[in-house]
């Protein structure tokens, strides 16, 4: 399957985006093994932290792009679609295209690769009431 961000923002709910995009990992899997240098190198690339200002603008800084769940730290880029040497060799569109990639917390990309929700993060608006913000009015 092949995930989109163009489906994506179809999807109403923090938790359905999620299951959307949980890959089910396994602690420790490898990725890049040895070649791990060939990711980083790409993440610090010109033409990569272009398109990374491309996706945080586009989503607003909000994790899955929702904006009720704004991400407070450092803003991870995933992408949907997992990478390999090849697609960061060739330049693919999986690898530079906004199209593939999504904003996260550090907790919601745990979360995706690992397939544990008790990682996700909970959403930081507070449903407001009439008066309860004036103590001596509340009922």
């Amino acid at each position: 399957m092949i995930r989109r961000y163009s489906e994506l923002i179809k999807i109403p709910s923090f938790i359905e985006r999620y299951r959307y995009l949980k890959l089910s990992g396994s602690v420790g899997a490898e990725t890049f093994g040895f070649d791990r240098w060939l990711n980083q190198t790409f993440y610090k690339s010109p033409e990569y932290r272009k398109v990374r200002l491309e996706v945080i603008l586009r989503d607003n800084g909000c994790d899955l792009g929702i904006d009720e769940f704004e991400i407070a730290g450092k803003v991870i880029i995933h992408h949907m679609n997992p990478i390999t040497q090849t697609d960061i060799l060739e330049r693919s569109d999986f690898a530079l295209d906004p199209e593939y990639m999504i904003c996260v917390s550090h907790g919601t990309h745990n979360a995706i690769h690992y397939g544990d929700e008790s990682l996700l993060p909970v959403s930081n608006i507070v449903e407001r009431k009439p008066n309860d913000t004036i103590p001596w009015k509340r009922s």
